[in-house]
C-alpha cells in the first residue's frame, strides 16, 4: 500500500495564499494617464480566474516625514494619532469634525476561500486597523493650522462615514441609519439620542459599507450615496436592492427616491460651485485587467442610469452580471471624466476660489485611496482637477504624492478631502492615521 502524506491545514492555506498573492495576474498595458479626462483609452477586458492582486503592506509615516506637495504647497500635519479618519466636515465656525468609522459585521461577505483572502489582503491594505467608531472635532483656536484640542463629539457609532451640518442640526451616515442630533457650532459633545431620519440598506453581506451625505444648499434634502452589495452583480438582484445609487431624502419626512442609479460606489459627492449641480466621484467595477475600468468624476443627472452593473463608461456591455438585463441599459449616462483605473477615487472638494495658487482657483480636489487590483499600482495620492464654466478640463495636477514609499509600502492613503475656513486644503489619512493641511508656500 502507498503511503499517505497528510499536509497540515495551516501549511496548506499558507501555500495556497501565497500562491494566490504571487499570482499577480496581468501587467497594464497603458499609462495610467491614459484613463484619464472626458475620453480615456478602454481597453478590450482581459478576465482571469485569479484576479490581478497588486496591495501596498501599510507601514505608516515614520518621524516628521509627510506627502510631498506640489511645487509651490506646503504641507503639514493638522492632527495625528486619529483612529482610521475617513471623511471631514468643515463646521461654519471653523471647527472640523473626522468621522473614524470600522467595517461593521458583514457575517456573509467573508465567507469561503475567497473571502478569506480578501480579508487578509484588507488587513495587509490597512483596511483593517482598529477604529474609534467615533466623530472627532478638531480644533484650531490660536489658527496656526494645527488642531490643539480634539473631543470625541460622538461615540459608539455604527460605521459613520458622512456627515452634514444644516442649521443646528447634525446629520450623521451610519452604515445602516441616517441619523440626526441637535448640534450648535462650538459644540464639544453630543448626548442627546439621535433621531432616525431613514433606514439605510445594510445587513449580513454590505459590500460598500461607507454611507456618504451631503445637504442641498437650502437644507430641506439630503444627498446619501449607498454602494452596491458586489463586484458586479454576482450576489444576485435582490442583494442589490435601492443600492448601487445616489438616494434623495426629505430632511424632514425622512422618506426618499433614487435621485441616480447604476453608480456601483458614489462615495465622494460635493456641489459644483459654478453650475450648482452635484457631482461624485465612483468607484467602478474590478477583475476584468489592470486597465478597466477607470473610475470617474461626473455631474450626477436626476433619473440618471449610470450603467452598473451591466455596463460601463456609457453603454459598454459588461456580460459578467447573473440577472437579465433591464431594458433602461438602452439609455446609459456617460461619465464626466475619467480618473483611471483602480484608483479608487473617495474623497470630492471644490475649490473656493483663488486660495493655493491660480491654476487651483477652479476645480475639483479628488483624495485617491489605491489600487488593489492593478499592476503598477494607481491612485495612492490627491489631485486637482482643473474646471472651466463649471466643466472639467485637461489633465489632472497631482497636489499631494508621496503617499508610497521607494519600497511601494503605503506610509498614508487618502480618503476625505475639505476645503478650510481659510481656503486651505485638508485631506483625511486613513493609513497614517492623520489629517493633513496643504497650503500655499508662501
Amino acid at each position: 500500500m502507498k503511503k499517505r502524506y497528510a499536509i497540515p491545514l495551516a501549511l496548506l492555506i499558507i501555500i495556497l495564499a501565497g500562491g494566490w498573492y504571487l499570482l499577480k495576474g496581468d501587467t497594464a498595458k497603458l499609462p495610467i494617464e491614459a484613463g484619464y479626462g472626458p475620453n480615456p483609452t478602454l481597453q478590450a477586458p482581459r478576465a482571469a480566474l485569479i484576479p490581478t492582486i497588486r496591495v501596498a503592506s501599510v507601514v505608516g509615516w515614520s518621524g516628521n516625514a509627510t506627502p510631498i506637495p506640489a511645487p509651490g504647497l506646503k504641507v503639514n500635519a493638522f492632527a495625528t494619532d486619529l483612529k482610521h479618519p475617513r471623511q471631514l466636515l468643515v463646521l461654519s465656525n471653523g471647527d472640523v469634525l473626522v468621522s473614524e468609522p470600522g467595517a461593521p459585521a458583514q457575517p456573509e461577505e467573508g465567507k469561503g476561500f475567497r473571502g478569506f483572502m480578501q480579508g487578509l489582503l484588507m488587513r495587509r491594505a490597512g483596511s483593517k486597523n482598529p477604529a474609534g467608531n467615533d466623530i472627532v472635532l478638531l480644533r484650531d483656536a490660536d489658527g496656526d493650522g494645527v488642531a490643539e484640542t480634539r473631543t470625541v463629539l460622538l461615540s459608539g457609532l455604527n460605521a459613520a462615514f458622512g456627515m452634514a451640518q444644516v442649521g443646528d442640526q447634525l446629520y450623521v451616515a451610519a452604515t445602516d441609519k441616517l441619523l440626526r442630533y441637535p448640534f450648535k457650532p462650538g459644540d464639544t459633545k453630543i448626548t442627546a439620542k439621535p433621531v432616525v431620519v431613514a433606514e439605510l440598506p445594510a445587513g449580513p453581506r454590505n459590500h460598500h459599507w461607507s454611507k456618504n451625505v451631503i445637504a442641498s444648499p437650502d437644507g430641506s434634502k439630503l444627498y446619501v450615496s449607498i454602494g452596491s452589495n458586489s463586484n458586479v452583480g454576482e450576489n444576485g438582484e435582490a442583494a442589490e436592492r435601492e443600492r448601487a445609487a445616489i438616494w434623495e431624502v426629505d430632511a424632514k419626512t425622512g422618506e426618499h427616491r433614487i435621485f441616480a442609479a447604476g453608480l456601483r460606489n458614489p462615495n465622494g459627492m460635493a456641489w459644483n460651485p459654478v453650475t450648482h449641480e452635484l457631482w461624485a466621484v465612483v468607484n467602478e467595477r474590478d477583475e476584468i485587467g489592470s486597465d478597466l475600468v477607470p473610475d470617474y468624476l461626473t455631474s450626477v443627472q436626476f433619473g440618471g442610469f449610470y450603467g452598473w452593473p451591466w455596463a460601463y463608461w456609457g453603454g459598454i456591455p459588461d456580460h459578467r452580471p447573473p440577472y437579465p438585463q433591464p431594458g433602461q441599459l438602452e439609455v446609459v449616462n456617460r461619465p464626466d471624466y475619467g480618473l483611471g483605473s483602480h484608483t479608487a477615487a473617495l474623497g470630492l472638494g471644490f475649490a473656493t476660489g483663488q486660495k493655493l495658487a491660480p491654476r487651483f482657483a477652479e476645480g475639483a480636489f479628488i483624495g485617491l485611496h489605491g489600487s488593489w487590483n492593478r499592476n503598477p499600482p494607481s491612485g495612492y495620492k490627491v489631485i486637482f482637477v482643473p474646471f472651466k464654466n463649471g466643466k472639467p478640463v485637461g489633465m489632472p495636477i497631482d497636489v499631494l504624492t508621496g503617499f508610497l514609499d521607494k519600497d511601494g509600502d503605503a506610509q498614508g492613503r487618502p480618503v476625505g478631502v475639505a476645503i478650510d475656513s481659510k481656503g486651505a486644503l485638508l485631506v483625511a489619512d486613513d493609513a497614517g492615521n492623520r489629517v493633513w493641511r496643504v497650503t500655499a508656500a508662501q
